[in-house]
C-alpha cells in the first residue's frame, strides 16, 4: 500500500501531494521527483505490472478476433503513465499472468524537462527551504 503525503514550505507557500521518496502498490511503483524546469515534484511511475502478452492475447480470442497488433504495439510504453492514470485504471480480472516493466525517471509534463529523485526531508524545488510534512496521510492507493 503507497501513501501520498502533504508536504508544504513555510517561505514561499508550496504545496504538493506525493509520496515523498520510493513508494510501491500492488501494480506499480512510484518515485518522487523534482521536476527542475517546472520548479515541480511529482510522482513518477517507474515499474507497472501489465498483463502477459501471450496470455492476454489467448483470453481476447475467445472474446473477438485477435488484432494482427500485439499488445505492446498497441499500446506505447516508451513513455511512462502519469501517476494519476495508474491510480485510476481499472484491475485486470480474468489474466492470471502478469509482467512488470520499467521506465527512466521522466517529468509528466515534458521528458525533455530535467529531474532528480526527491526523498522526503528535501529541498523546496522553488525556494531551496526544506519542506514539512504534514502528520496525516493524504491518501493511501491501492
Amino acid at each position: 500500500m503507497g501513501r501520498s503525503y502533504w508536504f508544504e514550505c513555510s517561505k514561499c507557500g508550496y504545496r504538493a501531494k506525493v509520496s515523498g521518496g520510493p513508494d510501491r502498490g500492488f501494480h506499480f511503483f512510484v518515485q518522487t521527483v523534482a521536476c527542475r524546469d517546472c520548479k515541480q515534484l511529482y510522482d513518477a511511475v517507474t515499474r507497472l505490472k501489465i498483463p502477459d502478452e501471450s496470455n492476454a492475447r489467448n483470453m481476447l480470442s475467445n472474446w473477438r478476433q485477435p488484432s494482427p497488433l500485439s499488445l505492446s504495439q498497441r499500446r506505447n510504453f516508451s513513455k511512462p503513465p502519469t501517476f494519476e492514470s495508474v491510480l485510476n485504471q481499472l484491475i485486470y480480472r480474468g489474466i492470471r499472468r502478469f509482467k512488470w516493466i520499467s521506465f527512466k525517471l521522466q517529468c509528466p509534463v515534458s521528458h525533455l524537462h530535467r529531474v532528480q529523485n526527491w526523498n522526503a526531508p528535501d529541498k523546496c524545488p522553488r525556494c531551496g527551504l526544506y519542506l514539512d510534512r504534514d502528520a496525516m496521510v493524504y491518501r493511501i492507493w491501492e
